[in-house]
């Protein structure tokens, strides 16, 4: 595989009204710098999985667990973003055969069909790929269900998702196709945000994550988006380092058994100094595997040449991305989010 120096990645959401908008704005500005594009995550997807839990809420299998508190959640400076009544399946509700109209291969297809008409107009490239985005299981379930019967839901809920998963696969052709799982609650769960964490919670997450991640044919791209989540536009849980993001990776390595092409790691804002980026080291990169480090930050383009070119010192060989979505930022930034992607591949021409 060639360098990766050129090339940029897009998370998923970009606050524009339209799929059409956002294939349009990502091809006019970043054409020759990309392999995927997401449509955007408009519309009700706006809030990420906000969505899941109107549709669990209203769902007859669904009721508020009143044994629990709301769920306090709170940025690494202790501001609470949001409170959350919690959700359980209800007592002696048949699950033998429940499956939720989970609604990402509604979504899917139907952006698909703006991209392919697009992609025939010649206004994307042949040669870029449709992305999807989507949340692994472990996130509604954590953000929204509650402790109690939380394995069963998950249970459930995966097999649900497997459903809608394989809809994306049936419809769009599998050549033009990128799946990205969003990688958020586990981090959290890693970093013992949430009560009542598993003993052998490492394992269980590396397990689903290769499990889902085998669910997506080998003729489709397949990639991962590790997150420390972005809601109030800062961190959830500010990284330490790169470790528990290199850590991440080498687990979703060493356990799925396809592929993955693409992988992408956050950073943080300000200028960490050398020992931030030092566990990239410890990267076990495939040789078919592309990496992208989220170093972008809104506004930023010195912070932006000064994270690039500590974290190549480290490995020399990434693409650059912003360190989550955009779809909860202001969309007066997209204009120079986009600009700073394109100064950094300058730089890296003439400086790195």
């Amino acid at each position: 595989m060639g360098s990766t120096n050129s090339l940029a990645h897009l998370v998923g959401s970009v606050p524009l009204n339209s799929a059409e908008e956002v294939f349009c704005s990502i091809c006019d500005s970043l054409d020759g710098h990309l392999k995927r594009i997401p449509d955007g995550e408009t519309g009700e997807r706006t809030n990420w999985i906000f969505f899941q839990r109107q549709m669990l809420s209203q769902h007859p299998a669904m009721e508020h667990d009143k044994t629990v508190e709301k769920f306090k959640f709170k940025q690494w400076d202790g501001k609470i973003i949001r409170e959350v009544a919690l959700l359980k399946l209800k007592d002696n509700y048949d699950t033998n055969n429940l499956i939720f109209p989970i609604g990402y291969s509604e979504h899917a297809i139907k952006s698909f069909k703006q991209f392919d008409q697009l992609q025939n107009e010649g206004k994307i490239p042949n040669n870029i790929k449709f992305q999807v985005s989507l949340p692994t299981p472990f996130a509604t379930a954590f953000n929204y269900v509650s402790p109690n019967g939380r394995d069963n839901f998950i249970e459930i809920y995966e097999k649900s998702m497997a459903i809608d998963v394989q809809k994306i696969i049936n419809a769009i052709p599998n050549n033009k196709l990128a799946i990205q799982w969003d990688v958020c609650q586990e981090v959290l769960i890693f970093n013992n945000y949430f009560p009542n964490r598993s003993q052998n919670y490492k394992q269980e997450v590396f397990d689903q994550l290769a499990r889902i991640g085998n669910l997506v044919p080998s003729e489709v791209d397949l990639g991962y988006h590790i997150c420390y989540g972005s809601p109030g536009d800062d961190h959830i849980i500010k990284p330490e380092n790169f470790s528990m993001s290199v850590e991440f990776a080498n687990g979703i390595f060493d356990n799925i058994k396809r592929t993955v092409e693409f992988i992408h790691l956050p950073g943080t804002y300000g200028s960490p100094d050398n020992s931030f980026y030092s566990p990239l080291a410890d990267l076990k990169m495939p040789s078919e595997c592309e990496l992208y480090l989220g170093l972008l930050f809104y506004d930023d383009p010195k912070g932006d040449a000064e994270r690039i070119s500590a974290a190549r010192k480290v490995i020399p060989d990434f693409g650059i991305s912003t360190v989550c979505g955009w779809g909860r930022t202001n969309p007066e930034r997209i204009p120079s989010l986009l600009k700073s992607h394109k100064l950094s591949f300058h730089k890296n021409k003439s400086e790195y």
